[in-house]
Protein backbone atom coordinates (compact mmCIF):
# COMPACT_ATOMS: atom_id res chain seq x y z
CA UNK A 1 0.00 0.00 0.00
CA UNK A 2 1.26 3.69 -0.48
CA UNK A 3 0.42 6.64 -0.96
CA UNK A 4 0.75 8.88 -4.70
CA UNK A 5 3.14 11.29 -3.29
CA UNK A 6 4.81 9.69 -0.64
CA UNK A 7 6.34 6.32 0.64
CA UNK A 8 4.88 2.84 1.45
CA UNK A 9 2.66 2.67 3.73
CA UNK A 10 3.99 -0.14 5.83
CA UNK A 11 2.78 0.65 9.66
CA UNK A 12 -1.03 1.81 10.35
CA UNK A 13 -0.82 5.06 12.86
CA UNK A 14 -4.21 5.07 13.57
CA UNK A 15 -3.45 1.26 14.88
CA UNK A 16 -0.20 2.57 16.52
CA UNK A 17 -1.89 5.22 18.43
CA UNK A 18 -4.43 2.45 19.50
CA UNK A 19 -1.94 0.40 20.77
CA UNK A 20 -0.27 2.54 23.03
CA UNK A 21 -3.27 4.00 24.17
CA UNK A 22 -3.71 0.76 25.34
CA UNK A 23 -0.56 0.08 26.84
CA UNK A 24 -0.05 2.76 28.89
CA UNK A 25 -1.84 1.51 31.85
CA UNK A 26 0.26 -1.72 31.88
CA UNK A 27 3.65 0.22 30.63
CA UNK A 28 5.70 0.24 33.93
CA UNK A 29 5.57 -3.93 34.44
CA UNK A 30 7.27 -3.79 30.75
CA UNK A 31 9.68 -0.45 30.77
CA UNK A 32 12.62 -2.53 30.42
CA UNK A 33 14.18 -1.60 27.47
CA UNK A 34 12.97 1.89 27.56
CA UNK A 35 14.61 1.98 30.67
CA UNK A 36 18.44 0.72 28.74
CA UNK A 37 17.22 3.11 26.24
CA UNK A 38 16.87 6.04 28.21
CA UNK A 39 19.81 5.45 30.45
CA UNK A 40 22.27 5.90 27.30
CA UNK A 41 20.51 8.48 26.20
CA UNK A 42 21.35 10.24 29.83
CA UNK A 43 24.90 9.21 29.45
CA UNK A 44 25.26 10.46 26.22
CA UNK A 45 24.06 13.95 27.69
CA UNK A 46 26.27 13.85 30.70
CA UNK A 47 29.64 13.04 28.62
CA UNK A 48 28.36 16.45 26.30
CA UNK A 49 29.85 19.78 28.00
CA UNK A 50 26.97 22.13 26.77
CA UNK A 51 23.96 23.47 27.07
CA UNK A 52 20.44 22.54 25.59
CA UNK A 53 17.77 25.82 25.80
CA UNK A 54 15.31 24.21 24.02
CA UNK A 55 14.72 20.20 24.10
CA UNK A 56 12.13 17.97 22.45
CA UNK A 57 11.04 14.42 23.26
CA UNK A 58 9.40 12.33 20.71
CA UNK A 59 9.46 9.18 22.56
CA UNK A 60 6.35 6.63 22.18
CA UNK A 61 6.92 6.36 26.24
CA UNK A 62 8.96 9.43 27.44
CA UNK A 63 8.55 8.82 31.29
CA UNK A 64 11.98 6.38 31.88
CA UNK A 65 13.90 9.33 29.92
CA UNK A 66 12.64 12.27 31.95
CA UNK A 67 12.95 10.20 34.79
CA UNK A 68 16.47 9.27 34.43
CA UNK A 69 17.20 12.81 33.51
CA UNK A 70 15.77 14.33 36.28
CA UNK A 71 17.94 12.52 38.58
CA UNK A 72 21.38 13.30 36.15
CA UNK A 73 24.20 16.16 36.00
CA UNK A 74 23.07 16.10 32.58
CA UNK A 75 19.99 17.81 33.91
CA UNK A 76 21.16 21.22 34.55
CA UNK A 77 22.06 21.36 30.60
CA UNK A 78 18.36 21.01 29.51
CA UNK A 79 17.17 24.40 30.61
CA UNK A 80 13.76 24.60 29.69
CA UNK A 81 12.45 21.86 27.72
CA UNK A 82 9.36 21.72 25.57
CA UNK A 83 9.07 18.20 26.42
CA UNK A 84 6.55 16.71 24.17
CA UNK A 85 5.35 13.51 23.04
CA UNK A 86 2.15 14.28 20.79
CA UNK A 87 3.83 13.49 17.59
CA UNK A 88 5.24 10.31 19.08
CA UNK A 89 1.98 8.64 18.27
CA UNK A 90 2.82 8.51 14.07
CA UNK A 91 6.80 8.66 13.79
CA UNK A 92 7.55 9.06 10.54
CA UNK A 93 4.59 11.04 9.01
CA UNK A 94 4.70 13.48 6.66
CA UNK A 95 4.64 16.27 8.84
CA UNK A 96 6.13 15.61 12.35
CA UNK A 97 5.31 18.95 13.64
CA UNK A 98 8.64 20.44 14.11
CA UNK A 99 9.73 24.44 13.51
CA UNK A 100 13.04 24.57 11.29
CA UNK A 101 15.88 25.49 13.62
CA UNK A 102 13.31 25.62 16.77
CA UNK A 103 15.41 23.42 18.94
CA UNK A 104 19.05 22.10 20.34
CA UNK A 105 17.87 18.63 21.50
CA UNK A 106 15.16 16.11 20.18
CA UNK A 107 15.52 12.45 21.85
CA UNK A 108 13.16 9.96 20.16
CA UNK A 109 13.49 6.53 22.22
CA UNK A 110 11.99 3.51 21.06
CA UNK A 111 9.66 5.56 18.56
CA UNK A 112 11.42 5.46 14.95
CA UNK A 113 10.91 1.65 13.80
CA UNK A 114 7.32 2.27 12.99
CA UNK A 115 8.24 5.25 10.61
CA UNK A 116 7.05 4.56 7.46
CA UNK A 117 9.74 6.87 6.22
CA UNK A 118 12.32 6.51 8.23
CA UNK A 119 14.92 8.61 6.48
CA UNK A 120 12.12 11.49 5.82
CA UNK A 121 11.58 11.37 9.75
CA UNK A 122 15.65 11.64 10.23
CA UNK A 123 15.69 14.73 7.89
CA UNK A 124 12.51 16.08 9.63
CA UNK A 125 14.45 16.18 13.24
CA UNK A 126 17.81 17.26 11.50
CA UNK A 127 16.06 20.59 9.85
CA UNK A 128 14.46 20.76 13.31
CA UNK A 129 17.65 21.28 14.94
CA UNK A 130 19.70 24.59 15.35
CA UNK A 131 22.91 24.68 14.24
CA UNK A 132 25.16 22.37 16.46
CA UNK A 133 22.14 20.94 18.21
CA UNK A 134 22.03 17.17 19.27
CA UNK A 135 19.89 13.90 18.18
CA UNK A 136 19.46 11.09 20.40
CA UNK A 137 17.75 8.41 19.36
CA UNK A 138 16.71 4.96 19.78
CA UNK A 139 15.07 1.92 17.45
CA UNK A 140 14.65 -1.56 17.35
CA UNK A 141 17.00 -3.40 15.26
CA UNK A 142 16.55 -6.31 12.25
CA UNK A 143 17.50 -8.65 15.01
CA UNK A 144 14.64 -8.12 17.06
CA UNK A 145 12.39 -10.91 18.05
CA UNK A 146 14.23 -13.62 15.36
CA UNK A 147 12.48 -16.35 17.21
CA UNK A 148 9.41 -15.46 17.64
CA UNK A 149 8.98 -14.42 13.84
CA UNK A 150 10.61 -17.90 12.96
CA UNK A 151 7.80 -19.64 15.06
CA UNK A 152 4.89 -18.01 14.15
CA UNK A 153 5.71 -19.05 10.62
CA UNK A 154 6.02 -21.84 10.93
CA UNK A 155 2.89 -22.18 12.95
CA UNK A 156 0.52 -20.21 11.08
CA UNK A 157 1.90 -22.04 8.19
CA UNK A 158 1.08 -25.72 9.40
CA UNK A 159 -2.12 -25.00 10.46
CA UNK A 160 -3.43 -22.37 7.82
CA UNK A 161 -1.46 -23.70 4.67
CA UNK A 162 -0.01 -19.91 4.56
CA UNK A 163 1.20 -17.11 6.25
CA UNK A 164 1.13 -13.04 7.57
CA UNK A 165 3.66 -11.35 8.98
CA UNK A 166 3.10 -10.93 12.16
CA UNK A 167 6.59 -9.09 13.27
CA UNK A 168 7.69 -5.94 11.85
CA UNK A 169 10.31 -5.37 9.08
CA UNK A 170 13.19 -3.55 11.64
CA UNK A 171 16.17 -2.06 10.29
CA UNK A 172 19.46 -2.99 10.19
CA UNK A 173 21.34 -1.50 12.72
CA UNK A 174 24.49 -1.70 10.73
CA UNK A 175 22.95 1.27 8.56
CA UNK A 176 22.17 3.69 11.14
CA UNK A 177 25.04 5.92 10.84
CA UNK A 178 24.62 5.81 7.20
CA UNK A 179 20.78 6.86 7.34
CA UNK A 180 22.41 9.49 9.65
CA UNK A 181 24.76 10.86 6.87
CA UNK A 182 22.14 10.41 4.41
CA UNK A 183 19.42 12.98 6.69
CA UNK A 184 22.69 15.50 6.48
CA UNK A 185 24.07 14.82 10.31
CA UNK A 186 27.31 15.43 11.04
CA UNK A 187 29.87 13.28 13.30
CA UNK A 188 27.08 10.20 13.17
CA UNK A 189 27.22 7.70 15.49
CA UNK A 190 25.63 4.42 15.48
CA UNK A 191 25.73 1.28 18.30
CA UNK A 192 23.63 -1.76 18.31
CA UNK A 193 23.00 -3.30 21.77
CA UNK A 194 21.59 -7.37 21.59
CA UNK A 195 19.54 -7.98 25.08
CA UNK A 196 18.31 -11.32 25.90
CA UNK A 197 15.13 -11.45 27.51
CA UNK A 198 14.38 -15.27 29.64
CA UNK A 199 10.84 -15.89 29.95
CA UNK A 200 8.40 -19.04 31.16
CA UNK A 201 6.85 -19.19 27.95
CA UNK A 202 5.35 -17.24 24.89
CA UNK A 203 2.64 -16.14 26.53
CA UNK A 204 4.36 -13.89 29.12
CA UNK A 205 6.61 -12.45 25.99
CA UNK A 206 3.78 -11.98 24.71
CA UNK A 207 2.05 -9.83 27.86
CA UNK A 208 5.11 -7.98 27.75
CA UNK A 209 4.58 -7.07 24.10
CA UNK A 210 1.27 -5.77 24.44
CA UNK A 211 2.24 -4.01 27.62
CA UNK A 212 4.98 -2.26 25.38
CA UNK A 213 2.51 -0.77 22.81
CA UNK A 214 4.85 -3.70 20.63
CA UNK A 215 2.48 -5.98 19.25
CA UNK A 216 1.18 -5.91 15.17
CA UNK A 217 0.87 -2.40 13.56
CA UNK A 218 1.28 -3.58 10.14
CA UNK A 219 -0.96 -1.27 7.90
CA UNK A 220 -3.49 -3.39 5.90
CA UNK A 221 -5.90 -6.41 7.41
CA UNK A 222 -4.25 -8.74 9.76
CA UNK A 223 -5.92 -12.43 10.34
CA UNK A 224 -6.37 -12.56 14.03
CA UNK A 225 -3.94 -15.53 15.42
CA UNK A 226 -5.87 -18.70 16.36
CA UNK A 227 -5.41 -20.34 19.81
CA UNK A 228 -4.11 -23.34 17.81
CA UNK A 229 -1.51 -20.94 15.68
CA UNK A 230 -0.74 -19.73 18.98
CA UNK A 231 -0.08 -23.04 20.79
CA UNK A 232 1.99 -24.98 18.33
CA UNK A 233 4.19 -21.47 17.90
CA UNK A 234 4.56 -21.94 21.94
CA UNK A 235 5.60 -25.83 21.47
CA UNK A 236 7.81 -24.81 18.78
CA UNK A 237 9.31 -22.21 20.64
CA UNK A 238 10.15 -24.62 23.94
CA UNK A 239 11.72 -27.10 21.26
CA UNK A 240 14.00 -25.39 19.08
CA UNK A 241 15.32 -22.24 21.54
CA UNK A 242 14.00 -24.02 25.25
CA UNK A 243 16.58 -23.77 27.63
CA UNK A 244 17.91 -26.16 30.65
CA UNK A 245 15.10 -24.24 33.17
CA UNK A 246 12.53 -24.42 30.37
CA UNK A 247 12.71 -20.73 30.01
CA UNK A 248 12.68 -19.68 26.70
CA UNK A 249 14.82 -16.54 25.12
CA UNK A 250 13.88 -13.27 23.39
CA UNK A 251 16.33 -10.99 21.20
CA UNK A 252 15.98 -7.46 21.33
CA UNK A 253 18.44 -5.66 19.68
CA UNK A 254 18.45 -1.55 20.57
CA UNK A 255 20.17 0.62 18.27
CA UNK A 256 21.26 3.88 19.30
CA UNK A 257 21.63 6.92 17.31
CA UNK A 258 23.45 10.20 17.76
CA UNK A 259 23.77 12.91 15.38
CA UNK A 260 24.62 16.87 15.54
CA UNK A 261 23.18 19.52 12.88
CA UNK A 262 26.33 20.90 10.91
CA UNK A 263 27.84 23.72 12.62
CA UNK A 264 31.37 25.69 11.12
CA UNK A 265 33.03 24.84 14.24
CA UNK A 266 32.63 21.20 14.20
CA UNK A 267 35.62 19.19 13.63
CA UNK A 268 35.54 18.28 9.91
CA UNK A 269 37.28 15.36 7.81
CA UNK A 270 41.07 15.86 6.43
CA UNK A 271 40.95 16.64 2.36
CA UNK A 272 41.79 13.51 0.33
CA UNK A 273 45.77 13.68 -0.07
CA UNK A 274 46.34 16.29 2.59
CA UNK A 275 48.23 12.94 4.91
CA UNK A 276 51.97 13.75 5.78
CA UNK A 277 52.48 10.12 6.91
CA UNK A 278 52.51 7.00 5.08
CA UNK A 279 49.84 4.77 6.86
CA UNK A 280 52.87 2.06 6.83
CA UNK A 281 55.16 4.37 9.02
CA UNK A 282 51.92 4.81 11.17
CA UNK A 283 51.57 1.67 11.58
CA UNK A 284 55.62 0.52 12.10
CA UNK A 285 54.90 -1.80 9.65
CA UNK A 286 56.84 -2.70 6.10
CA UNK A 287 55.43 -1.59 2.96
CA UNK A 288 55.02 -4.43 0.40
CA UNK A 289 54.74 -3.75 -3.21
CA UNK A 290 53.79 -6.55 -5.63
Amino acid sequence: MSTPSGPPVIFDSRRRAARLARSAARFGSADFLHARAADDAVNSLEATLRDFPVAVDLSAHPGPFRERLRDSIAAARVGEPRWTGAQAAVPGAQDLGLTDGSTDLIVSLMTLHWANDLPGALTQIRRALRPDGLFLGTLLGAGTLKELRAVLTEAELAERGGTQARVSPFADGYDGAALLQRAGFALPVSDVDRVTVRYPDLFALIRDLRAMGETNQLAGTIRPLTRSIIGRAAVLYAERHGEADGKIPATFEIVHLAGWAPHESQQKPLKRGSATTRLADALKVSERRN
